[in-house]
């Protein structure tokens, strides 16, 4: 008897998942395209160091200010096209901080910049789901690790673009256009038609959290449960956050490394979370949502806590490594569980836990350095394990369930592919 072979997806479910890692390959890139640039930006324009941590805030701020506006402009106009909008409009705020002629201009454009990044963010996120639920199985963790080789191609770039004196406009320029040309040919190729019906509209084989039909689940409870994924969010984003902002500083300072050893730190927690991404789809499926994130907390937690325990700088080296593997699946997860969550319109959970995480970004660099201050950043670095333990206590919001294929032809309600929703993709 030979074993029959799993279906393939239709042509244009893969057509639509390539199109999607086109537009989260662009997200990464455009921005860190400008990241090497900033010296020379800095020193043309005459800043002083406080001058120039003001201006690049203003990028945060922006994705803040602007970031809870995604779910109504998905509602209104599609999460691809507004996708590829934002991504076009991302390149114009970059390009005119790449050429700005003052302080203020510089901080405006990078405000516009991370108004446009925050809205693009949410939108992918919501196409990808989309195209996930037609799959039947997890591929969110790849569309993030595809975003994590788009930031190191984008940076690649900018520094090549500087080592050879190209001047910003035109790096720039040659940027925005390519990364346009991608997102415009990626946007033939999404999903066509509205956007899915409300998770509270599904049916109740959908629409279910840890199992309790939707019409089950009380709004405190819904309201409990984004609470809980924002914090799961945050604890990924916190120790991402460790390892870009204090890594080095650490390991240089505390324990005394090289500089240039230093820098693995950070090397090491960006690559074994790119690893841990690409792996992350299949352990999803296999075990379950909450099982992963259950023992990528206590990766974590265990991990860097024997890192801090007993500094070394090799063993603070695979700390980092081992916090960014069990962090590579969390925020792809909260953000999952959210866009899932029944009883609130399309493209809301999602906007809110992308809102809350960025302002977790904001807050963890000033939180420890205030607590390296007064007792030393070993201490302030414990932010890493007590997360990892966090998302040890909160994970049963997750999905237990394992991922089990659809059957193909049969999409959900408001996903199917058919002639009328061609028209006005």
């Amino acid at each position: 008897m030979t074993t029959p072979h799993p279906p393939q997806e239709p042509r244009q479910y893969r057509a639509a998942r390539v199109a999607v890692a086109a537009l989260f390959f662009t997200n990464g890139a455009i921005f860190a395209n400008l990241l090497p640039r900033y010296p020379q930006i800095k020193a043309d324009l005459g800043l002083s160091n406080a001058e120039y941590g003001l201006a690049i805030a203003a990028f945060p701020c922006g994705a803040l200010m602007a970031g809870l506006a995604a779910g109504a402009l998905i509602r209104r106009f599609r999460s691809s096209r507004v996708a590829v909008a934002g991504t076009l409009l991302t390149s114009v705020g970059v390009l005119l901080a790449g050429l700005a002629p003052s302080w203020g201009v510089l901080a405006g454009a990078l405000f516009f910049a991370g108004c446009m990044d925050a809205i693009t963010d949410v939108a992918q996120n919501s196409h990808g789901l989309r195209v996930q639920r037609l799959y039947g199985r997890s591929i969110l963790n790849s569309f993030h690790a595809i975003w994590s080789v788009g930031a190191v191609s984008g940076g690649l770039m900018g520094g090549l673009a500087a080592g050879l004196d190209v001047p910003r406009g035109v790096h720039l320029s040659l940027s925005a256009l390519l990364f346009a040309v991608v997102a415009q040919t990626a946007l033939r190729y999404t999903l066509p038609g509205p956007e899915p019906i409300e998770p509270g509209e599904r049916s109740e084989a959908d629409a279910q959290v840890d199992g309790v039909p939707a019409r089950s689940t009380g709004r405190g409870r819904i309201w409990l449960m984004i609470a809980a994924l924002v914090l799961i969010a945050v604890s990924g984003a916190l120790v991402e956050d460790a390892g870009s902002t204090w890594a080095a500083v650490y390991l240089s300072g505390t324990l005394g490394a090289d500089v240039a050893i230093a820098s693995f730190g950070y090397i090491a927690l960006v690559g074994s979370q790119f690893i841990g991404r690409l792996l992350g789809d299949g352990l999803v499926d296999r075990f379950g949502q909450r099982a992963v994130a259950r023992t990528g907390g206590a990766i974590t937690a265990v991990g860097m806590g024997s890192a801090l325990l007993f500094p070394s700088v090799p063993g603070t080296i695979a700390g980092f490594a081992l916090a960014g593997f069990g962090v590579a699946t969390l925020v792809p997860a909260a953000m999952h569980g959210a866009d899932e969550l029944p009883g609130l319109r399309a493209g809301t959970g999602l906007t809110l836990v992308s809102w809350l995480m960025r302002l977790g970004f904001l807050a963890s660099p000033p939180v420890v350095g205030l607590v390296a201050d007064a007792v030393g950043l070993r201490v302030g670095l414990l932010v890493v394990p007590l997360a990892g333990s966090l998302v040890l206590v909160l994970a049963g919001v997750l999905s237990a369930a394992r991922v089990t294929q659809r059957a193909h032809g049969k999409p959900m309600e408001g996903e199917g592919w058919c002639a009328e929703a061609e028209e006005g993709r």
